[in-house]
């Protein structure tokens, strides 16, 4: 009788499950010597029309693929020029100081912030004042428990916990960009790795090592995690939860409200495996729980409509749950390109007022 692994069924049906689906393949790391020689094998092949038969931007190609790279820093750095280039010019530009009002020149006030215009309509100096706009303090919290090292094809498409790493290695640099100030928080049944939000140069790169250590295991306390972030985000700021939400419901959606009744942004991406919205006909079965040991033995061929109706209506009530208090709810399936991502969160947060 097979073994059959499926992390959704624990949560939304009851079912243990397995988060391991045979051997895990190892993913590679690349040098950057040989990155370029991957690019010519999986982005650079050219039809008989000299058009490019693959996709040109790194940003758009499978996650799987991404995967293979390896080098986190070099995925990341990547796919967010990818997806700028992408962006073709949009008015995008980050933070920055907005325009307030003109005054009339001082002696001594910075030239760099005369109005030139203003002096050839009127013959007199003014300076431009400005009204600062404070930077961003943002919390990428990201779920490193066992449950995220599942995958359903292990030969096409990467663990959910990959993905998720290169999602959230992708966000940072994004904020980062933004002049925003980002930090990090990965966690399994209690916070592992803290890193405290700053805006500046080197950030990005501690990031990236603390991700490049995380490994899944253990189970999940996303509410633990999250409790801490309204008396570390002492203004208003944004706390991204990137998970497969195979965690404690009330307590994660309470400390979510605590965070929105503070008057902070928060967004979740809900990564998920496509074969977790449909349980594998498998027939008889046993089923495990990566995080408690426990097993289960059943028949899927009878369970798979019921389940696919639990799972439905799972993703439902998080959305409207999340819905309710004010926060974003993106449902991110791990074959979906990293750069359609993160389009997606410009456009809701561009939406923001």
């Amino acid at each position: 009788m097979p073994a059959c692994s499926h992390p959704v069924a624990a949560a939304v049906y009851g079912l243990p499950t397995d988060a391991r689906h045979g051997p895990e393949v190892p993913i590679c790391r690349r040098t950057r010597d040989e990155m370029t020689a991957w690019q010519e094998e999986h982005m650079g092949g050219r039809g008989e029309t000299g058009k490019p038969d693959r996709p040109e931007r790194i940003d758009l190609l499978h996650p799987r693929l991404l995967s293979e790279i390896g080098d986190l820093e070099l995925i990341a750095r990547q796919v967010l020029q990818g997806f700028l280039i992408g962006l073709h010019g949009s008015s995008r530009r980050g933070r920055s100081a907005s325009f307030a009002e003109n005054r009339l020149y001082n002696p001594g006030d910075d030239l760099r912030f005369v109005d030139w215009k203003m002096f050839g309509r009127s013959d007199r100096l003014y300076v431009k004042q400005f009204e600062e706009e404070r930077n961003l303090r943002a919390y990428l919290v990201l779920d490193a428990s066992e449950s995220m090292s599942w995958r359903s094809d292990g030969d096409r498409l990467p663990t959910k916990l990959d993905y998720a790493i290169m999602l959230t290695a992708c966000l940072g640099l994004l904020l980062l960009r933004q002049s925003d100030a980002a930090g990090l928080v990965t966690f399994d049944d209690r916070v592992r790795e803290h890193v405290a939000p700053k805006a500046l140069h080197s950030q990005g790169a501690r990031m990236l090592r603390t991700l490049e250590s995380v490994r899944g295991s253990g189970g999940s306390d996303a509410g633990g995690a999250l409790r801490d972030l309204p008396a570390r985000l002492r203004r208003r700021g944004l706390a991204v939860l990137i998970s497969d939400l195979l965690v404690d419901r009330d307590a994660t959606l309470k400390a979510l409200r605590l965070l929105r009744h503070r008057g902070h942004e928060v967004l979740v991406f809900h990564v998920m495996d496509p074969g977790e919205r449909e349980l594998p006909a498998a027939g008889e079965a046993v089923y495990f729980d990566p995080e408690s040991g426990e097993e289960l033995r059943a028949n899927s061929g009878a369970l798979r409509r019921v389940y696919h109706r639990a799972v439905e209506g799972a993703l439902a009530e998080w959305r409207l749950e999340l819905a309710r208090m004010g926060a974003d709810y993106h449902l991110t399936p791990t074959d979906r390109p990293i750069g359609l991502v993160l389009r997606e969160f410009l456009d809701r947060r561009a939406r923001r007022p």
